[in-house]
């Protein structure tokens, strides 16, 4: 991939000040595409907002669908916790594809990415980097797990996960039952 395509959006597009609309003209300058007004996400329990506010390059779709098919086993175990909303009822999304980059596992609940670090990020520093800045940028947390302790000792993982002040989820908006709530 030339660097050109990997690197995170011109300053000010995409939400770099946060969860707006990007600059009209950036993204699609850049290959992106954006929601359209009314899209349906298919599912219910979605947080669309966040999920679909967020900047996406269809060329990669192809890519992070061979990434979930090959999976390397540390996603793979890490993921048998936190699919069908096994996880505190969170709604967790696997190779994600925001932007230039493919994340490692995404919740929109809580605007929250978990990347698993192997060997293979070893030499990949700089890169990594750069997708931190850029994610932290649209508003998201990252998360780091080292994929031996995934190996090793999931249940810590989880534990950690468990505690981590980062994954709340977001108050749930109810309509109060109207008795009790009449003016006397």
């Amino acid at each position: 991939m030339d660097s050109e395509k990997n690197s995170p959006p011109k300053e000010g597009c995409c939400g770099a000040a946060g969860w707006s609309l990007p600059l009209e003209g950036c993204c699609e300058a850049a290959g992106w595409s954006l929601p359209k007004e009314g899209c349906s996400p298919g599912r219910s329990s979605r947080n669309s907002k966040a999920y679909f506010s967020l900047p996406f390059n269809p060329t990669l779709r192809h890519k992070a669908r061979e990434l979930r098919k090959a999976g390397n086993l540390s996603e793979v175990l890490l993921w048998n916790q936190l699919k069908k909303h096994k996880f505190r009822d969170f709604d967790f999304d696997r190779q994600k594809v925001i932007g230039n980059y493919i994340v490692d596992f995404f919740c929109a609940d809580s605007k929250v990415v978990l990347e698993i670090d192997g060997s293979s990020h070893d030499e990949k520093i700089e890169y990594d980097t750069a997708r931190d800045a850029f994610l932290e940028g649209m508003g998201l947390t990252v998360i780091h797990i080292q994929a031996k302790d995934i190996l090793n000792n999931l249940d810590s993982v989880m534990e950690m996960l468990e505690s981590c002040p980062f994954l709340t989820a977001p108050a749930r908006c109810a309509t109060p039952p109207p008795e009790g709530n009449e003016k006397k």
